[in-house]
């Protein structure tokens, strides 16, 4: 059997691993020089949006044989709106690195892989897909599925991000809620060390998003970080991602060609996450592949979880800063914030968005 996979990023390193583990060594194709040849940013998995799963890291293990390391526990989210301040604690998720990093998720993957991934490759996968039997699309974005009329694009965004220097706990992400500064976007500082740290700003872009000057926007965002943590951060590393497209593919599958991470839909539009999702479809496609289980039956409670997701931005996009300062404020009660922590942690099977979907939805 020939398979090839475009892409060796989360999902199609995922899927490669997973071929290897039924006897089939796929071509892996990655238009980078390098696995993780990007920007060195930081992101977490939260256990509450991976349900019914508690456990991601711990799951793919397990189940699947696939194993990574995070950079940390994450057991205290702050969470910062206008006037108000909280914190979530318990066993939360975890942090990790992404990109180019030595132990960023990517290499990690990498070297659990066998099969030979042959850098600089800019061929269109449809001019060598004659040539296989299977073809997963593991490209990390939507192009491919734009390409084919094979994606729902529900929301585009803007992201500017840096790595600053100053003094993280690993175990206690940040993220902001301030609309004056970033009208129905956040913000979210992620520590990868004791003294490194991502610093991202993100928002949705309207029409009205084309006045807003992102350059503005991020040092308003930056100054407000170094008040709230005490402490005056120093950017070591920049970055930038303008009309990046969020959106699902139509179908998982058309015809021998697979869909998978960013290119199935595996980003979240409700906070950005997706590591978990995009590993997930890498696996499940090459259970088919395998003849093992059905692709279209294993990410329908992917495609649930991202409608879901969709639902909890839209609602967020409808606040205003009185509204997150009263959730965020409500939060530090002593009766919900133990009721929160115990429903976000790792130890509940509690599904957030699920039950959250038809009240958001009103």
């Amino acid at each position: 059997m020939k398979v090839a996979i475009f892409g060796a990023g989360l999902s199609g390193l995922s899927c490669a691993i997973t071929l290897e583990k039924h006897g089939v060594n796929p071509s892996i194709f990655e238009k980078r020089s390098c696995v993780g040849d990007r920007f060195v940013n930081a992101e977490a998995m939260f256990s509450i949006l991976e349900r019914p799963v508690k456990d991601g890291l711990s799951y793919l293990s397990e189940v699947y044989g696939i194993h990574l390391e995070p950079i940390s526990e994450t057991n205290h989210l702050m969470i910062h709106s206008l006037n108000g301040e909280s914190s979530v604690e318990g066993k939360i998720g975890y942090t990790n690195i992404r990109g180019r990093h030595e132990n960023s998720f990517e290499n990690q993957l990498s070297r659990q892989v066998k099969s030979k991934i042959n850098f600089n490759f800019l061929k269109e996968y449809t001019e060598i897909s004659k040539d296989f039997d299977s073809i997963v699309l593991a490209t990390g974005d939507g192009d491919y599925s734009i390409k084919l009329n094979n994606y729902r694009c529900d929301i585009t965004c803007s992201l500017k991000g840096a790595t600053v220097e100053g003094t993280f706990l690993t175990s206690e992400p940040h993220v902001w809620f301030n609309y004056d500064i970033l009208p129905k976007g956040y913000a979210w500082l992620i520590p990868y060390s004791q003294k490194e740290a991502n610093l991202v700003i993100a928002f949705p872009e309207y029409p009205q998003a084309e006045i807003y000057d992102i350059d503005k926007m991020w040092k308003l965002m930056f100054d407000l970080a170094c008040r709230d943590l005490r402490q005056s951060l120093k950017i070591t590393d920049r970055f930038q991602i303008i009309h990046y497209i969020a959106g699902i593919c139509e179908s998982p599958k058309i015809g021998n060609t697979y869909f998978v991470g960013n290119c199935f839909g595996a980003l979240s539009p409700g906070l950005g996450f997706g590591q978990f999702s995009s590993i997930l479809t890498g696996i499940y496609a090459a259970l088919d592949i395998c003849n093992l289980a059905h692709y279209d039956d294993l990410v329908k409670p992917l495609f649930e979880n991202y409608n879901h997701s969709l639902a909890l931005r839209r609602f967020l996009e409808g606040l205003s800063n009185d509204d997150l300062d009263r959730i965020v404020k409500r939060s530090n009660l002593k009766f919900a914030d133990t009721l929160i922590s115990r429903l976000l942690s790792s130890d509940s099977s509690f599904d957030l968005l699920k039950w959250l979907t038809p009240l958001l939805s009103k």
